[in-house]
């Protein structure tokens, strides 16, 4: 990683691009941040935003979750075989007995669209009634198929089940606060100042569209809609702090993150842990899309089949790369090879099914080049 450095002709072209949707009026606003040789080297907000606004970071929340769960992991307060179960009793039922730690990190559980809504998700009691209630819907281990939100309550609550304290507590606890990272989850009432509003943007693709792109005329069916995205402007959502997806931050503090993933400060993690969970693949099981997942334990690889565009990764980052990226459009990843971490975050939830991922293919593309071979 010493050999790299930051082209700035390329982060021009990469600054330039992510200017366009907002210039356009597609977007109302976006930031971009790269990490590098352990520090933020790139911090830019683009359009109706301060450098101070937080943005949603939805999906590229799971992370913070597995990498508390990575720490109870080394202090052997969880197993991988953990039978969910056998720490909370009220999961285990409807078939759900002997799920492990592994399957739920691994999106193979079989519970990809169960309901935890705003009407139980405020306490961890009301919570655990809702799981009891859960049916697969398959047989766990079986098959892949994402679980957006399902499967990072039960994370959350086995971690707030073993360490006796609430879990976003435990995460800025363990991973955020050591990081010099603001609290990203759950977020109090009073820690609520310069949030971006999510806005919908306008455009779906065709039927013919997708076919022409996906081989299908309509997308696998998702809990997560226009009404559920908007959700997240709510103050007392951001204060519930939705494991799954529910996270707030500058794109700096994301950058930062994976940074931290690559150079593990201070040992936060131990070294074969974190290297097992960000560096092998633990799930290659096909998606409805038929791409297999090059699942890592909370994170995704970008792998060496071509096809780290359809993970989110871009075009050009290394094998090994790792990231998460989030709905509407939020980019995180950190490439091993070069040191580089990026991210990408946008109050602007652009719905088109084609134009979206092809932003975010050409954004993370012209990112990972930034970092060139020093002569």
């Amino acid at each position: 990683m010493t050999n790299h450095n930051i082209d700035e002709d390329r982060l021009a072209e990469l600054v330039q691009r992510c200017n366009k949707e907002v210039d356009e009026g597609l977007l109302p606003s976006c930031q971009l941040a790269i990490g590098f040789r352990g520090e933020i080297v790139v911090d830019h907000t683009i359009g109706d935003a301060e450098p101070a606004t937080r943005y949603c970071f939805f999906s590229a929340t799971k992370p913070f979750i597995a990498a508390t769960v990575w720490q109870l992991l080394d202090e052997g307060l969880l197993d991988l075989d953990t039978a969910v179960a056998s720490l909370i009793p009220a999961f285990g039922s409807n078939g759900k007995e002997a799920i492990t730690l592994s399957e739920v990190l691994l999106h193979t559980s079989g519970f990809p669209h169960a309901p935890m809504g705003p009407n139980v998700w405020s306490t961890s009691e009301s919570r655990r009634s809702r799981m009891a209630e859960w049916q697969l819907n398959w047989e766990p281990g079986t098959r892949y198929e994402y679980h957006p939100t399902s499967a990072h309550w039960v994370l959350a609550e086995l971690i707030t089940e073993v360490t006796g304290r609430p879990y976003a507590d435990e995460v800025h606890r363990r991973v955020t606060s050591p990081l010099g990272i603001p609290r990203v989850l759950g977020l109090s009432l009073d820690n609520q100042e310069s949030m971006a509003e999510l806005a919908l943007c306008e455009g779906e693709a065709s039927p013919d569209e997708l076919e022409s792109v996906f081989g299908v005329r309509e997308m696998p069916p998702s809990e997560v809609n226009d009404e559920t995205i908007l959700r997240f402007n709510d103050p007392h959502t951001r204060e519930v702090g939705v494991p799954g997806g529910g996270g707030y931050g500058r794109a700096a503090d994301l950058a930062m993150f994976y940074q931290a993933l690559l150079h593990n400060p201070d040992d936060i993690w131990n070294p074969t842990i974190l290297a097992d969970a960000t560096g092998r693949v633990h799930n290659s099981l096909p998606d409805p899309m038929g791409v297999p997942a090059n699942r890592g334990l909370g994170v995704i690889l970008a792998g060496d089949d071509g096809l780290s565009n359809r993970r989110g990764l871009g075009r050009t980052v290394s094998s090994m790369a790792f990231g998460h990226n989030g709905v509407g459009g939020q980019i995180a990843f950190c490439d091993p090879t070069t040191g580089l971490s990026f991210a990408y975050t946008t109050n602007g939830l652009d719905r088109h099914q084609i134009r979206q991922p092809r932003r975010g293919t050409s954004i993370a593309s012209l990112a990972a080049n930034c970092v060139s071979q020093a002569g």
